[in-house]
């Protein structure tokens, strides 16, 4: 199942509001390591379905977002937990890694 890709209109209903951790993945459709993420980006989302929710944002699409965050470089991933960004890491990182965030 692909992540749902959100942007500027429905971040804050999707992210900010949201009653489960989020995992966002700030991505560009031009960004090898992003391709690379991808596949365990949208394993970390059917997994986690029920218990937190998995974005992907495109830097391109919403630069209005990715400058709110500070996002300089992608893939950036930042987890959210009552609307407020509480972990982030930047580049390609193991599943293990990824699900931490969200710990």
């Amino acid at each position: 199942m692909a992540t749902e890709i959100i942007n500027s209109s429905n971040f804050k209903q999707k992210v900010l509001e949201a009653s489960e951790p989020v995992l966002v993945d700030f991505f560009a459709t031009w960004c090898g390591p992003c391709k690379m993420l991808a596949p365990t980006i949208d394993e970390i989302s059917s997994e986690m379905a029920g218990k937190a929710q998995v974005y992907k944002l495109d830097i391109d699409q919403s630069p209005d977002i990715a400058q709110m965050y500070g996002v300089m470089s992608v893939p950036t991933l930042i987890a959210f937990k009552n609307g407020q960004p509480v972990k982030q890491t930047v580049g390609v990182q193991s599943k293990q890694a990824l699900l931490s965030l969200l710990a």
